[in-house]
């Protein structure tokens, strides 16, 4: 694709999964392959670290060895059970081991991170502002993780609100939104009632901020029954996002070889540190 030509702003909207994130990567991997642009990226909980280190410029091989290294010890500690069970003050640290403490705006590409206020139950999305602490905020699952104070909010998971998070992307200023959703409900019908819950839950994560439906084009892996905790089969997980991704290629080159588009310019212009 001549990307000097006027054309279409192309977003990615990253969902959270946990360990489904590296998914994520295989997402990316076809992506940078097909020499398909992405201009703005918009991320929630695993998505959200997927989507600083792409918009941080991070290398997708440098990506992948990240994520060889990437397991809870490195990113969780137990803490006082006053609001949480643990603390992901080192998933912080581990975002600027790769990226830096690095700001919204020193990004190479315009990125969102989507968090949930516990106090309105309202989704927030930041633009602006240090990457690594909203980062660990939109993974921080509420009732599990401490929730981070910012300013006049406590904020937790994105997924809460907004699991995936098209309207984030849109706003950046993408006039199509690749959403990859890592949630679609599996039902479990061996596992009694806890794989009943499980299933429902799925739903109500999948459901919320109806990013699905927001999205041009889903690619969806087949995660069915894939784990959600062990960060050691990312290359399974992996694989199955680069399946998704090459079945989606016929639909999302559809969308993106219709009418061009003027070019605008970037949603950096007028970003400040806050």
């Amino acid at each position: 694709m001549d990307t000097l030509t006027p054309r279409k702003t192309i977003g990615l909207a990253l969902s959270g999964g946990a360990a489904r994130g590296a998914a994520h990567l295989g997402v990316l991997r076809v992506l940078e392959r097909e020499k398909i642009p992405i201009d703005v990226v918009a991320g929630v909980s695993a998505g959200s670290i997927a989507g600083a280190l792409y918009c941080a410029g991070v290398p997708l091989d440098d990506m992948v060895r990240a994520l060889d290294e990437f397991r809870w010890r490195h990113v969780a500690s137990l803490t006082w059970p006053l609001r949480g069970l643990l603390s992901f003050q080192k998933l912080e640290n581990y975002v600027i081991k790769w990226i830096g403490d690095a700001w919204f705006s020193e990004l190479k590409k315009p990125f969102a991170v989507g968090t949930t206020d516990l106090l309105t139950g309202r989704a927030v999305i930041f633009t602006t502002g240090r990457v690594a602490p909203l980062v660990r905020a939109s993974c921080s699952i509420p009732g599990l993780v401490v929730p981070l104070k910012y300013g006049e909010y406590w904020l937790c998971d994105g997924g809460v609100s907004g699991n995936l998070p098209t309207q984030a992307a849109r706003a950046l200023g993408a006039d199509i939104v690749i959403g990859v959703d890592l949630m679609k409900p599996h039902v479990r019908k061996n596992f009694g009632v806890p794989g009943i819950g499980m299933t429902a839950l799925e739903i109500l994560v999948r459901s919320s901020g109806g990013g699905v439906e927001n999205a041009d084009v889903v690619i969806a892996p087949a995660l069915d029954n894939k784990t959600y905790s062990r960060f050691s089969r990312y290359k399974e997980l992996m694989a199955l996002g680069e399946q998704a991704a090459e079945v989606m290629l016929p639909r999302l080159r559809a969308e993106i070889e219709t009418l061009p588009l003027p070019a605008r310019a970037s949603p950096h212009d007028n970003d400040a540190r806050v």
